[in-house]
């Protein structure tokens, strides 16, 4: 669930400001984003860790897409769990909230195979596609 980010968000000099605002915020700990890549390094989706929030909360929301032509191969699966991994091992979090959108079956499965609960629906979540849309709600605590 991805709202819309605008033709100009994708014009090279803007996106060249954004990757610099990205990598200075993953340095900072703000986010952490990682890349899926196949054997050749082909860029298949992405995983990130976003909303972080330290102290007492010490958790993120998670964040992940895939390329159409790669959806339904267990990419998505495998690259979750071993972001979870870096979430618990490197990055020290405790718990990862999750949202898909009602319809969006294959990112709920990706979700429940790493060990999500599912927590709840939440309605008229976000303005996307010219309407205010659902999102089921899922949580992992990290052990």
């Amino acid at each position: 669930m991805v709202a819309s980010r605008g033709n100009s968000y994708y014009e090279r000099e803007n996106f060249k400001k954004i990757i610099a605002e990205l990598v200075e915020e993953q340095e900072k700990g703000f986010v952490y984003m990682y890349l899926i890549k196949d054997l050749m390094e082909n860029i298949l989706g992405r995983v990130n860790l976003v909303s972080i929030m330290r102290g007492c909360f010490n958790k993120a929301e998670l964040g992940y897409r895939v390329g159409k032509a790669y959806n339904g191969k267990g990419y998505a699966t495998k690259a979750v769990n071993l972001v979870l991994e870096k979430a618990l091992i490197i990055h020290k979090l405790h718990r990862i909230e999750a949202g898909t959108s009602p319809e969006n079956i294959g990112s709920q499965i990706v979700l429940i195979k790493n060990g999500f609960q599912f927590c709840g629906r939440s309605s008229q979540y976000i303005y996307q596609d010219g309407r205010w849309q659902d999102s089921i709600n899922f949580e992992k605590i990290l052990e």
